[in-house]
């Protein structure tokens, strides 16, 4: 599995990064620091990398199948 946000969308509530501290993190402004990148979903961080977006309130995160 695969993740991006949309940094057009992003808005820097960080509910991200606080529901997946050891995946996702913030910059000095408080946005996540994968905007506009694809990664891969580390093992083990598949349900928090979910929640995360289910969560996001502006829906800039996307999670993408291999």
């Amino acid at each position: 599995m695969k993740i991006t946000v949309h940094g057009d969308r992003c808005t820097g509530h960080g509910r991200c990064y606080g529901l997946a501290p050891g995946f996702l993190a913030y910059d000095d402004e408080g946005f996540v620091t994968i905007r506009d990148q694809i990664v891969d979903v580390p093992a083990g961080q598949t349900a928090a990398s979910r929640e995360a977006a289910r969560t996001c309130p502006e829906q800039a995160i996307e999670l993408l199948d291999d």
